[in-house]
C-alpha cells in the first residue's frame, strides 16, 4: 500500500506520563500505531565491574521485550523458552543503553542504578527508536523526580537524546518506517542523535542492496531533520509539565 504521507514526514507522536504508577518514572510513547511503554526504576547499588575500577559513578541499564500480543502473530515470551533473551533484543537494549548513557553524567547520580524498561504494546515498525525517544523523557523525569526529593543535588542530563528510523524503500527514501515500509526495505537505516546535532549511534544495513554515499547524505540530512521535530516534542511535552 503506497505511503499516506510525504516520504519526509513522521508518524503522529503521542507521550502518556505516569503509565506505570510503581515505577520512578514512566511514559507510553506511540508513533503512529507503535506504542512502547518506557519506565525508570532507581535502585541504590551499581554494578560489581563499576565498583572494581574504583568509581563512584551511578549507571543506566536497559531491557526491551516485545509482548507476546505486540505483534499480528503472537510472540512467545524468552523466559518461556528457557532463554534470557533473544539476540535481537539484546541488541537493542544495549542500543537503548549506550544511547542514554551519551547524554547523562553519571557521576552525579550517586551509587544508583536507573533500570529502563521498554515494553512494545503493539509493533508497528521503529520500536527501538521509540524505546529510545521515550527512555530519554523517562530518564529525564526520574532525574528529576531524584532532584525534588533531595536525593541528587546536580541534576544529571545535558543534552537531549532521540532516535528515527530511515530507509529506502521501492527505491524511494522513506522517514520513520512502519512494518510495511521496513519489510520491503533495501536499506535499513537507524539514527541516535542528541539535540547538539552529535551523532550517538548510525546504524546502516543493505537489506537487499548496497548503499551509495549521495543515498547516506540523503539519509542522513532527512534522518537529522526528522530527529530534530522529534526534540522539539519532546521538549514541548517537558513544557507542559513546568520543566522547560
Amino acid at each position: 500500500m503506497p505511503r499516506q504521507r510525504p516520504a519526509n514526514s513522521l508518524r503522529e507522536m503521542k507521550f502518556e506520563v505516569g503509565i506505570a504508577p510503581s515505577a520512578t518514572s514512566s511514559v507510553l510513547v506511540s508513533f503512529g500505531k507503535t506504542q512502547v511503554i518506557c519506565a525508570v526504576t532507581v535502585e541504590h547499588g551499581i554494578p560489581r565491574w563499576i565498583k572494581e575500577q574504583g568509581a563512584i559513578s551511578g549507571w543506566i541499564t536497559a531491557e526491551y521485550s516485545m509482548l507476546p500480543y505486540s505483534t499480528a502473530t503472537r510472540k512467545s515470551r524468552s523466559s518461556m523458552r528457557g532463554q534470557r533473551g533473544d539476540g535481537r533484543g539484546i541488541e537493542i537494549q544495549r542500543l537503548i543503553g549506550r544511547a542514554l548513557r551519551a547524554t547523562v553524567n553519571m557521576d552525579a547520580f550517586g551509587s544508583r542504578t536507573f533500570y529502563l524498561d521498554c515494553d512494545v504494546l503493539q509493533a508497528d515498525g521503529g520500536t527501538r527508536a521509540v524505546a529510545i525517544t521515550g527512555g530519554w523523557i523517562a530518564i529525564y523525569l526520574a532525574a528529576q523526580r531524584l532532584l525534588r526529593d533531595g536525593e541528587i543535588t546536580t541534576f544529571p542530563l545535558s543534552k537531549k537524546v532521540a532516535a528515527v528510523s530511515l530507509g529506502i524503500v521501492d527505491g524511494q527514501a522513506l522517514l520513520d518506517l512502519d512494518y510495511e515500509e521496513d519489510k520491503r526495505a533495501s536499506i535499513d537505516v537507524n539514527l541516535v542523535m542528541t539535540d547538539t546535532c552529535e551523532i550517538v549511534e548510525l546504524q546502516v544495513s543493505g537489506e537487499k542492496s548496497a548503499l551509495s554515499r549521495p543515498q547516506l547524505n540523503f539519509l542522513l540530512a532527512m534522518g537529522i531533520d526528522g530527529i530534530q521535530k522529534i526534540l522539539e516534542f519532546q521538549k514541548e511535552i517537558l513544557f507542559r509539565m513546568g520543566y522547560v
